[in-house]
């Protein structure tokens, strides 16, 4: 009997479902169900998860990616969308697998709205990805003065330095023969004296 049991002890095991407590794949499906609701727009789907009472779901991260709700409607420009999730308590400084955060999204999508949106609701404008690259880092490097400028608005650092170069937005800036305004900008932008947070280091 106990020689039968062990190979589908071993199957089970192999395919993962063992380990898996009903509960646990019912908030996972919960988790997919919501991320996909936001990843269509679907309004109504969206509220009704939303309005359940002590829902815990709005910072559930796709299991792949590791993105949240905000990171799929940032991605897609939804400022409408945005406003609601953040009403709704959901995290503006929730990191995907690479360490980015909302408001490096809304840079690297050209949206300075976006950034103002999160910086009002208290987004650390200084949270870098894996490789220490911080939002205005990445709006030097795109040569964008409104996004610039919205980052600094929003609290962002000049002088934090990234993990590949060591560098800072001040020193990208500097070297960029082609962005002397930005340049500009940040040099008379005064120096923090306080270091910001550095991302994770993977």
């Amino acid at each position: 009997m106990i020689r039968r049991l062990l190979p589908a002890a071993a199957l089970m095991l192999s395919l993962g479902t063992a380990l898996v407590s009903p509960a646990a794949a019912q908030q996972q499906s919960q988790s997919y169900k919501f991320l996909e609701s936001v990843r269509k727009g679907d309004g109504n789907a969206v509220i009704a998860t939303l309005d359940q009472p002590g829902q815990t779901i709005i910072n559930t991260r796709d299991v792949t990616t590791g993105e949240g709700a905000l990171h799929i409607v940032v991605k897609r420009g939804d400022s409408t969308y945005l406003r609601y999730l953040l009403a709704k308590g959901a995290d503006p400084n929730l990191r995907d697998r690479d360490g980015e955060t909302p408001m490096m999204l809304a840079v690297q999508g050209g949206q300075p709205e976006l950034v103002q949106i999160l910086a009002n609701a208290k987004a650390n404008a200084n949270l870098a990805d894996s490789s220490g690259e911080t939002p205005l880092i990445r709006a030097v490097q795109r040569r964008d003065m409104a996004l610039v400028r919205a980052v600094l608005a929003a609290g962002g650092n000049p002088d934090q330095p990234d993990n590949l170069a060591g560098m800072s937005a001040r020193d990208y800036a500097k070297r960029d023969t082609r962005s002397t305004a930005i340049a500009k900008v940040l040099d008379e932008t005064p120096a923090k004296t306080q270091r910001a947070v550095a991302g994770p280091r993977m």
